[in-house]
């Protein structure tokens, strides 16, 4: 399947996407606090998506129960907001979200400290972050997307920490999940070339330990294999004929 070259129309309509999806994502951050379960902040995302005239990407996404996926600690993506699912001081949280505008799809992540956090857990939430501007160095126009996953890659394991392999970045449009795939590991052949008008949701997911992770009994709940922690960071990007412009940023 070709991947898709936007029209100026469609990445206008993806830049109000993400710009919506930017401010949710802030809101969000100031709303995470020890004591608060991750039901609370499903249904906080819901009600300030829904105020913008937007739809949560997620709800109902191949049967995902929620707004958004909200992963702590060892959970790496995808995990589903419980009321049992209560942030303590020194809890790290993954929020995973998209909204769609006018047909059109963003995605992004955050990883974020609730309260005081480790020494190591900051580490590996500012590696993570800064493996993605390292990786879309290379997201222009005539490079190939590999430079991008090699960069990610090279970068993570210069900390000693470790890419997830199993999941992947995807381009984005009026689909959630289009070609192409984008690992954050180095591929054995270039991939495509990178072109103007493409949207990519580029999102690099790190473990503190080893890379091996598997899905909890919801089939949905990823989780580290060695129950180290994990981060996440994701921007929807435009490629131009110039540097990226990142669209899930304020």
């Amino acid at each position: 399947m070709a991947i898709s070259i936007k029209s100026d129309r469609e990445i206008e309509l993806m830049r109000e996407s993400g710009k919506i999806l930017a401010q949710v994502l802030e809101e969000l951050e100031g709303y995470v606090k020890p004591g608060i379960s991750t039901f609370d902040i499903d249904k906080r995302c819901h009600e300030i998506i829904t105020s913008y005239g937007c739809i949560p990407s997620f709800l109902n996404y191949n049967g995902f129960p929620a707004s958004i996926c909200i992963s702590v600690n060892d959970e790496v993506v995808h995990g589903i907001p419980s009321m049992k699912n209560i942030l303590r001081d020194g809890d790290i949280v993954s929020l995973d979200c998209g909204v769609i505008y006018k047909g059109y799809h963003s995605d992004a992540a955050r990883t974020i400290p609730v309260g005081e956090i480790t020494n190591e857990a900051k580490k590996l939430i500012e590696v993570t972050r800064q493996s993605f501007y390292e990786g879309i160095k290379f997201a222009k126009e005539g490079k190939h997307l590999h430079e991008i996953s090699e960069a990610i890659q090279k970068y993570v394991e210069s900390f000693g920490f470790s890419v997830v392999r199993d999941l992947v970045g995807h381009g984005i449009g009026s689909n959630l999940h289009e070609e192409p795939q984008i690992p954050n590991f180095k591929q054995r052949n270039r991939g495509p070339k990178l072109a103007s008008g493409m949207t990519l949701a580029i999102e690099p997911m790190v473990n503190a330990g080893r890379y091996d992770v598997y899905w909890m009994d919801d089939d949905w709940t990823v989780v580290t294999e060695d129950g180290s922690l994990s981060a996440h960071y994701e921007n929807t990007i435009l490629i131009t004929d110039g540097e990226p412009e990142i669209l899930t940023k304020i």
